[in-house]
C-alpha cells in the first residue's frame, strides 16, 4: 500500500517539475526522473504475492503514462522499462488459475496497460508512428513464448493497438507503406511504417497457433491492421474509384475476418500481398524462416507455404536476397522438420534463378571456409543442372574479379576476400555429382582462374588472411593451401590424376605455396598440362591469349609464364598468331621481368622451323629493347635479334644489320658481362651481313666501334675479351685492313691503338671523346687503358 501511495504521489508531482527552467533545476530534474524510473523498474520485477502487488503494477503503469504525457519519460530508459512492465504483467496468473476479484483485477491491469500504451503513442505527437513501432517490436517476442497466457496477452495488446490506430487520425504516417510499388518521394523516415511486413508475418503465423486465445487475438489484430491499411490507401491520390467503393462497403474486411477465423493463413497473406513492398515481403519471409525453429508454436506447413509464395513474387532489390540467404544460414542448424527444409531448398533455387550473383556472393560471405551448413545450402542450389551452370559462372567471375587496389577488409565489398572464399568453396562443390558435366564445359577457364587465385593468395596481407582464417583457426588449411587443394581436386575430377602426381613428384605444388618459388611452380604445372589432349591445350592457350589482351597486374605475369611454357607444344602452330598479336604490348610493359619473359618465348619460336619466320613481325619491337635500361631485357633480346637476322631475305638483312649495328655500340660498356659479350658478337654478325650499297655506311659504324672493341680486349670477363678479339678480326677484314686483323688475332692491343691513330689522324677528336666514356668504367683495367690511350 505504501509503494502504491508513493507512486501516486510521484505521478501527481510530474506536472510541477516541468515549471523548472534553470540549468541547475534541469539537471536535478533529470536525476529525479532517472531515480523514479529505476524505482518503478525494481517494483515491477518483484513477485506479486497478492492483489496489492498487482495494484502496485497498476499504479506503476499510471505513473509511466503520466510521465509520458508530460514528456518526462527518458528515452534511454523507456524500452527497458516497458520490457520489464510486459514481463511482469504478462506472467501474472492466467484466468484459468484465478477466479472472482483477482481475475477482474488482472483484466483491469491489462486494460490499464492498453491505456498506457495509447498514451505513449499520443504523447509522441509527430513521432507517434515511431513510438508505435518501438512498442510493437517489444511486444512481438512475447508472442513466441512457450506459455499460452503470455502469447495471448501480448497478442491482445497488439490487437488493441491496431484497433487504436484505426481511430486515431492524428497519427502522422506516410501512406506510401500501403502501396505495393515503391514510391519515389521524399517522406521522412520518422513517418514510415517500416515494420509492416514483420507485423503481417507474425500475425499471420499466429493465426495458426494452437492456443485459441492467441489465434483469436491475432485474427482481430489482422482485421484492424487491414482496416488501417485501407484507410491509408484512401488518402493516396492514385487510388481508383472502384477501390474506394470497395473500401466503403468493407467487403475485404469481412472476407479477411472469415479467413482468419478459419485459420487460412496463406489466403490471408495473399490479401495483404498487394499492399506489401519487396522489403516488406522479405520481412515476412524472415519471420517465416525463423518460425521453423519452433514448430510447436505455429503450423510449419503454413510457414513453408508462405516462403514458397513470397520468393516467387517480387524482383528483390540489392541486399534483400542477401538478407534471406543469411537468415537461412543462421537458422538452418536448428531446423529439423523436413517440410521446412524442403521449403528452404526451393527458396534457394528460386532465388538462384532470379539473382544468381547475389545468392553466390551471399553464400560465400556466410562461410568463407564453406562449413557444414554452407555445404548443405550449396548442395540445395546445385540440385538442378540449370542452376549449376549459373553457380559455376558466378564463381568463375568472382575468381577473376579480385583487385589488388581493393583495400577494404569487409567481406561484403572486398572482391579479394570473396575470390579467396570462392577458391576454397570450389573443392566442396566439385564433389557434387551434378557438377561434373558443367565443370567440363568451362574447365580451361576455371583451371586458369584457380591458378591465378593461388598466385594472388600468396600476396595477401596478414589482415586479409586473418579474416579468411577466422573460422578455421585450429586447422592447417591456410588460404593458399585451400586454393591449391581446389586446383588439385579440379584436375582429379576431370581425370588428370597422372598430371597431379607428376607435378607433386617435381615439387610443383610445394613451389606454388611460396612467393619466392611460385613462378617455378607455375612452369611445372604448365609443362605437365602440355601432356593433355591437343583440343584442351588449344583452348587453354587461346583463353590465355584472350586474357592477356586486357592488361591486369593481378594475373598477367602468371598467364604469360604459362603461355610461354606452352610455346613448346609443336602442334599449336596455328594458335601462335594470337600470341604474336599480344607480344608487342608486353614487350613495352613496365612490369618487372615481363619483357625478358616475352623475349625468351620469342627466342624459342625463332628456333622452330614452322614458326621462325612468323616472328619477324616483332623485329622492330625487339630492337627497341636494346635502348632500355633493363640489362635482362637486353640480354634476352640480343640472341633473338641474332636469329632473326639469319631469317631475313633479300635486302632486308643488309638494312637491318646496318640499323642494328648502330644500336649495339652503347651496349659494349653495359654492366652485364653477358650483354657485353652478346652485343659484340651480334655486332660482328651484323658486319658480315651487310652487302651492296649499305656497305659504305656500315664502314663508318665499324670505325666508330673499333676503339671500344680495343678497350674490351682488357675486359675482366674473358668471354668479352674473346668476343672483342674476334670482332676486331672481322672488322679488319670488313675494312680490308689486313694489319688490324693480324694484330687483333695476335692480341697486340697497344700496337692496334698506335695503328688507329696512324691510319686516320682526323678521327683523333672522336677517339678522345670515346676514351672519356671509359674513364668512368667500373672496371679498373678499362680506365687504365683509356688513360694510356689518351
Amino acid at each position: 500500500q505504501q509503494e502504491a501511495q508513493k507512486l501516486r504521489f510521484l505521478a501527481s508531482v510530474c506536472t510541477i517539475c516541468t515549471t523548472s527552467v534553470g540549468s541547475t533545476e534541469l539537471v536535478m530534474l533529470y536525476f529525479w526522473q532517472l531515480e523514479v524510473l529505476e524505482t518503478i523498474e525494481v517494483l515491477l520485477q518483484e513477485e506479486p504475492t497478492d492483489h496489492l502487488g498487482t495494484a502496485v503494477r497498476q499504479q506503476a503503469m499510471l505513473t509511466i503514462a503520466a510521465m509520458g504525457r508530460e514528456g518526462l519519460l527518458l528515452q534511454e530508459k523507456k524500452s527497458s522499462l516497458l520490457h520489464t512492465c510486459f514481463c511482469s504483467i504478462f506472467h501474472l496468473p492466467s484466468q484459468e488459475d484465478t477466479q472472482g476479484p483477482e481475475a477482474l483485477l488482472y483484466s483491469k491491469t491489462l486494460d490499464m496497460m492498453n491505456g498506457m500504451l495509447q498514451v505513449l503513442v499520443r504523447s509522441a505527437s509527430a513521432l507517434g508512428i515511431l513510438e508505435l513501432q518501438n512498442i510493437l517490436q517489444l511486444l512481438l517476442p512475447f508472442t513466441n513464448s512457450q506459455l499460452a497466457a503470455v502469447q495471448e496477452r501480448a497478442m491482445g495488446r497488439i490487437a488493441r493497438l491496431a484497433n487504436f490506430i484505426t481511430t486515431y487520425p492524428e497519427l502522422q504516417v506516410c501512406p506510401c507503406f500501403a502501396q505495393a510499388t515503391v514510391l519515389r518521394h521524399g517522406c521522412s523516415k520518422a513517418h514510415r511504417f517500416v515494420m509492416l511486413g514483420r507485423l503481417v508475418g507474425h500475425l499471420t503465423l499466429c493465426c495458426t497457433c494452437k492456443d485459441k486465445g492467441t489465434h483469436r487475438e491475432a485474427a482481430e489484430a489482422l482485421y484492424h491492421l487491414h482496416t488501417f491499411i485501407l484507410q491509408q490507401r484512401s488518402k493516396c491520390p492514385r487510388l481508383h474509384d472502384t477501390e474506394q467503393l470497395q473500401l466503403q462497403e468493407g467487403w475485404q474486411a469481412r472476407e479477411l475476418w472469415q479467413l482468419s477465423q478459419s485459420r487460412q493463413a496463406t489466403k490471408i497473406l495473399s490479401m495483404f500481398m498487394k499492399y506489401l513492398q519487396p522489403s516488406d515481403q522479405v520481412d515476412v519471409i524472415l519471420v517465416a524462416i525463423k518460425s521453423f525453429r519452433a514448430p510447436s508454436s505455429y503450423s510449419v506447413s503454413t510457414a513453408a507455404r508462405m516462403v514458397d509464395i513470397l520468393v516467387e513474387e517480387p524482383a528483390f532489390q540489392l541486399g534483400q536476397v542477401r538478407n534471406i540467404v543469411w537468415a537461412i544460414y543462421r537458422n538452418l542448424p536448428s531446423i529439423r522438420v523436413v517440410v521446412a527444409l524442403n521449403s528452404l531448398d526451393r527458396a534457394l533455387l528460386v532465388l538462384m534463378g532470379k539473382s544468381p550473383s547475389e545468392v553466390v556472393a551471399s553464400l560465400l560471405q556466410c562461410s568463407l571456409m564453406c562449413n557444414r551448413v554452407a555445404v548443405s545450402m550449396w548442395r540445395a542450389v546445385l540440385s538442378e543442372s540449370q542452376a549449376v551452370g549459373k553457380v559455376l559462372q558466378e564463381l568463375l567471375s568472382i575468381l577473376m574479379n579480385q583487385s589488388l587496389r581493393k583495400t577494404s577488409t569487409s567481406t561484403k565489398d572486398n572482391p579479394r576476400i570473396l575470390s579467396l572464399a570462392a577458391a576454397g568453396t570450389i573443392s566442396k562443390i566439385l564433389l557434387q555429382p551434378t557438377c561434373l558435366r558443367q565443370v567440363e564445359a568451362i574447365f580451361p577457364q576455371l583451371f586458369l582462374a584457380l591458378l591465378f587465385q593461388v598466385s594472388f593468395t600468396t600476396e595477401l596481407t596478414v589482415q586479409e588472411v586473418s579474416i579468411f582464417w577466422k573460422e578455421h583457426q585450429q586447422g592447417l588449411l591456410t588460404p593458399v593451401r585451400s586454393a591449391v587443394q581446389s586446383l588439385r581436386v579440379l584436375l582429379c575430377s576431370m581425370g588428370f590424376e597422372s598430371q597431379v602426381l607428376a607435378i607433386e613428384a617435381q615439387g610443383g605444388w610445394d613451389a606454388l605455396l611460396s612467393t619466392q618459388t611460385h613462378l617455378m611452380g607455375v612452369r611445372v604445372v604448365a609443362r605437365e598440362m602440355m601432356k593433355t589432349p591437343r583440343p584442351l591445350r588449344s583452348t587453354i592457350f587461346c583463353h590465355l591469349a584472350e586474357l592477356l589482351r586486357v592488361e591486369d597486374p593481378t594475373w598477367e605475369m602468371i598467364a604469360m609464364v604459362f603461355l610461354i611454357e606452352m610455346l613448346g607444344c609443336t602442334d599449336l602452330s596455328e594458335e601462335l598468331d594470337r600470341a604474336l598479336e599480344i607480344f608487342p604490348t608486353y614487350l613495352q610493359s613496365q612490369c618487372l621481368g615481363m619483357p625478358s619473359l616475352v623475349l625468351r618465348g620469342i627466342l624459342r619460336l625463332t628456333k622452330r622451323p614452322d614458326t621462325a619466320r612468323k616472328t619477324l613481325v616483332l623485329l622492330p619491337y625487339v630492337m627497341e629493347q636494346l635502348q632500355g635500361a633493363d640489362s635482362d631485357a637486353s640480354a634476352a633480346a640480343l640472341p633473338v635479334l641474332g636469329n632473326m637476322l639469319q631469317l631475313l631475305e633479300g635486302k632486308m638483312p643488309s638494312l637491318t644489320a646496318l640499323a642494328l649495328a648502330d644500336k649495339l655500340q652503347p651496349l659494349f660498356n653495359d654492366e652485364s658481362g653477358t650483354v657485353r659479350e652478346l652485343s659484340i658478337r651480334l655486332f660482328q654478325n651484323a658486319m658480315e651481313r651487310v652487302v651492296g650499297t649499305e656497305k659504305k655506311k656500315m664502314k663508318k659504324v665499324v670505325w666508330d666501334g673499333l676503339l671500344p672493341l680495343l678497350f674490351h680486349l682488357h675486359d675482366q670477363d674473358k668471354c668479352v675479351v674473346k668476343a672483342s678479339q674476334e670482332a676486331l678480326c672481322s672488322a679488319g677484314r670488313f675494312l680490308k685492313w689486313g694489319q688490324l686483323a693480324q694484330l687483333a688475332e695476335a692480341t697486340e692491343a697497344w700496337r692496334i691503338s698506335e695503328c688507329l691513330l696512324a691510319r686516320n689522324r682526323s678521327r683523333a677528336m672522336d677517339y678522345l671523346r670515346q676514351s672519356q666514356v671509359y674513364l668512368r668504367s667500373p672496371q679498373e683495367p678499362l680506365r687504365r687503358e683509356a688513360v694510356r690511350f689518351i
